[in-house]
């Protein structure tokens, strides 16, 4: 049965996808700013704001050359080496793990808020399994679930902003005048930076379009990254100053309502009412903010698992064609990043902060190789130098600025990435590992297999000297019957494949040639032992026994005879030791 055609996602739809993601950031951002850097707050989501813009050109650019889903992965892997891009999809991979993480476990308590008796845990693991499942239906289905909470989202961000606003002309703007003029305790320069490091955490989601741009329109592209831009370059400053406008500094850069911020300030001017519809905004946007993620990696893994960075395996579709397996693997991965690090905040933002922040460098840097290294790529946007050395000079300060306040940081996020690059360099390096592993193993075989051989051989050597022994049969011209009595005998009582069949006369002339025909056909029976007819002239007797003995290196004891009659002029013991067989 034929797969149903992929229904393309339009402008609507994608912004949702990644707008809820990067408009969740209001939520806890305005306080990280104003904490980072008090007053300076709203002016540093502003330069965010501004960085944003830079970025803008950048990713269209890149992405209208190369409109394949994998973000810095894609740029990178099309400019430079593959395991260079792997680094930057590793990095995207853990951006993505954080936020869905965070974004859950944040959900979660802010409906725990609500409910006060709801379990917190599970039901930060249920609302990721939801949207595993939801993704796994199809991107469509999910998009129409996130278009509905993105409306939500942005319609309580505007009723906030007027009821705030209608709070500061009937109240007056007193509290907003002393908070803008309450001084940091560093310095102005100090306080606006560090405010700019916070305030660039909401800025993940940004890079989200960009990893799933096949599954767009053509042209919605460049308009989510405009949507993403204007929403957050009004609601984030503006919030920030309107915090600044109806609750003290300090209330605000505590760490107890830094969580909560909005729904603090919607209760401040709007009551519980107000409070409760922040609160259910917040669970509702949060988790939109889960299914960017999961969108967002399912692209990602699904072109690196298409460029065998990954393992095959994970390409596997369903009828609907979505690939379960990615969307599961990435569930089990939140799951117990979740349950390793206990949702502690902190923790998983040490990763967030340096892996979304690092990815947004290496986009700018493969913007850089696309117009050295492909030129001649047509595309409909170019950002000029200019730009692109100034954003990537702005998200590396706020790289480096995270990494110097939160020095942590750097530690957790080690934990994370390197076990993630290490996994993808053994997929890249898979052969030469298997080359190695099979000359490893080849002389360990040869190890084993050289003594064993000689071991072998020492053994077949012995059989066959054991089994070169051979049998003397002294026969007086005994039927055929007779004849195989006697090899019969040697075949189950002696080691040996060699047999001597002896017949001593006066007259060799005289042996009768049905003797000859009867050995003949004993040597076809039995073809593993070799038969041999011999005539001796002479006597039969113990001399003869002596002289055959010696002469054909046989010892008396291999030698028989059958039952001798009453007038044999020999006795058993004057033969030497001849066994009598039959």
């Amino acid at each position: 049965m034929n797969k149903k055609p992929h229904k393309k996602l339009g402008q609507l739809a994608s912004t949702a996808i990644c707008g809820n993601d990067i408009t969740s950031s209001c939520l806890y951002v305005c306080a990280l700013a104003i904490a980072a850097g008090g007053r300076w707050g709203p002016v540093a989501l502003l330069l965010v704001a501004a960085v944003l813009y830079l970025f803008r050109p950048i990713y269209a650019e890149v992405v209208g050359a190369l409109p394949l889903n994998g973000g810095a992965y894609n740029a990178l892997l099309n400019t430079t080496s593959k395991f260079r891009a792997s680094i930057a999809a590793c990095l995207t991979i853990l951006s993505y793990m954080a936020t869905a993480v965070i974004s859950a476990g944040e959900g979660m308590h802010y409906l725990h808020n609500i409910f006060h008796g709801l379990p917190v845990e599970g039901a930060t693991i249920g609302l990721l399994a939801f949207f595993a499942i939801l993704t796994i239906i199809g991107i469509t289905e999910s998009a129409a679930v996130a278009i509905g909470i993105f409306i939500f989202h942005l319609t309580s961000l505007v009723f906030l902003s007027l009821v705030c606003g209608y709070a500061l002309i009937t109240q007056g703007t007193e509290l907003l005048m002393q908070n803008l003029a309450t001084p940091t305790q560093i310095g102005p320069a100090k306080a606006l930076f560090f405010s700019f490091c916070a305030a660039m955490l909401g800025v993940s989601g940004f890079e989200s379009s960009a990893n799933f741009v096949e599954e767009q329109e053509d042209g919605v592209f460049p308009k989510t990254l405009r949507n993403m831009w204007i929403a957050v370059s009004i609601f984030n400053p503006l919030l920030a100053l309107l915090a600044l406008g109806v609750l003290p500094i300090h209330e605000i850069a505590s760490k107890e309502n830094a969580e909560a911020l909005l729904a603090i300030m919607g209760h401040k001017v709007g009551g519980n009412t107000l409070s409760r519809i922040i609160s259910i905004d917040a669970v509702l946007v949060l988790s939109g903010a889960v299914l960017t993620s999961f969108v967002g990696v399912n692209g990602l893994v699904k072109r690196m698992a298409l460029d065998r960075c990954l393992p095959q395996n994970l390409l596997k579709e369903t009828k609907q064609g979505t690939t379960p397996r990615i969307i599961i693997a990435f569930f089990l991965l939140t799951v117990s990043v979740y349950k390793i690090t206990d949702g502690d905040i902190g923790t998983l933002a040490g990763v967030y902060t340096l892996s979304f922040l690092s990815v947004m460098v290496l986009f700018g840097y493969g913007n850089i190789l696309l117009k050295v290294r492909r030129s001649s790529l047509k595309r409909p946007v170019k950002a000029s130098w200019l730009t692109l050395f100034l954003a990537i000079g702005a998200v590396s300060a706020a790289l480096i600025g995270n990494a110097v306040r939160n020095p942590e940081y750097l530690e957790i996020f080690l934990q994370y990435f390197i076990p993630t690059v290490l996994i993808v360099t053994i997929m890249l390096s898979r052969v030469a590992l298997l080359q190695i592993a099979l000359q490893s193993t080849r002389r360990l075989i040869q190890a084993i297999v050289k003594p064993l051989s000689k071991m072998v051989k020492s053994m077949r050597e012995k059989v066959e000297e054991i089994e070169s022994q051979q049998m003397v049969f002294f026969t007086r011209g005994e039927n055929l019957a007779n004849l195989n009595r006697v090899i019969q005998y040697i075949k189950l009582n002696e080691h040996t494949n060699r047999v001597k069949l002896v017949t001593v006369t006066s007259n060799p002339d005289e042996i009768p040639e049905k003797l000859r025909r009867d050995v003949e056909f004993l040597d076809e029976e039995y073809p593993k032992i070799d038969i041999e007819f011999v005539v001796i002239k002479g006597t039969f007797g113990p001399k003869l026994i002596q002289k055959l003995s010696k002469e054909w290196n046989i010892p008396t004891n291999f030698m028989f005879i059958g039952c001798p009659a009453d007038n044999m002029a020999h006795s058993l013991a004057e033969l030497g030791g001849v066994r009598v067989v039959i």
